[in-house]
């Protein structure tokens, strides 16, 4: 990659990592599949819970939802094991001998999962516009950022959870909390509006409800200017605190 730019380097990296994404079949179901699967078992579910105190409809609240699944699953979870992989194969090892430096490796690594998530959840906007009667994008210059910004966390806290897996295996096990947390407490499919007033105070602190905020405001409308400004502060402040913790202890040799 001798005399190369970044822009070169970076596709050259993330063209190597979608052929690697594409010949894992497992991976290749969790990115593409996983999301979508998950979006129906909530809408069946989310029938069974009364929505109007939220102002939500059973399909805004599931596929908004939808759309932090993707994040969740295609660059979070995926990208944690796509990090270890690469590291455990020393792969990792081999890139910081040439002329891309560490942080075009971070990114270059990211940048297929990061895409394909952003593809998904264009996708899910316009079925969700043409199928299911939910209105176009109410402030677009609001969703962009907000997508791009849980982009950008969760490629951190991917990054940052990769040192503390041992193997590709235990990837699905280190994951699983902020999964579930996100799930349950970040309002990814039940509104915190419907939850008690302490507990929901405290799940407006969570890494992923900020962006979740931001993502329902600029699809679906009807979140106040002072939430909107809270949750933009809270996304900001979890994506540079994963991004101090990506660079402090991400690891670049195998764990044996």
């Amino acid at each position: 990659m001798t005399g190369t730019t970044t822009a070169g380097r970076l596709n050259a990296l993330g063209r190597a990592e979608l052929t690697l994404l594409v010949r894992n079949r497992t991976a290749v179901f969790m990115v593409l599949l996983m999301p979508v699967l998950l979006i129906f078992v909530m809408r069946s579910t989310l029938q069974e819970i009364g929505l109007e105190e939220s102002g939500l409809t059973v399909a805004g609240a599931s596929l908004s939802g939808g759309i932090g699944m993707v994040l969740l699953q295609v660059v979070y979870m995926n990208l944690v094991a796509a990090y270890v992989a690469r590291r455990e194969e020393l792969v990792l090892k081999r890139l910081r001998t040439g002329e891309v430096s560490d942080p075009e490796i971070l990114v270059g690594t990211a940048l297929p999962a990061v895409l394909l998530a952003l593809v998904q959840c264009a996708l899910i906007v316009a079925v969700g516009t043409a199928a299911f009667d939910l209105p176009a994008p109410r402030r677009p210059e609001l969703l962009v950022p907000a997508l791009l910004l849980g982009c950008v966390l969760l490629t951190a806290l991917a990054a940052a959870t990769s040192a503390l897996t041992r193997t590709v295996q235990t990837a699905q096990l280190t994951t699983l909390p902020l999964f579930l947390v996100s799930l349950l407490g970040s309002g990814l499919f039940v509104p915190l509006d419907l939850l008690p007033d302490t507990a929901a105070s405290l799940c407006e602190l969570l890494p992923v409800t900020g962006v979740m905020t931001l993502v329902r405001a600029g699809w679906l409308g009807g979140v106040p200017g002072g939430d909107v400004l809270g949750a933009a502060l809270t996304a900001l402040a979890w994506t540079a605190l994963a991004v101090f913790a990506g660079q402090r202890w991400f690891r670049w040799d195998p764990r044996r």
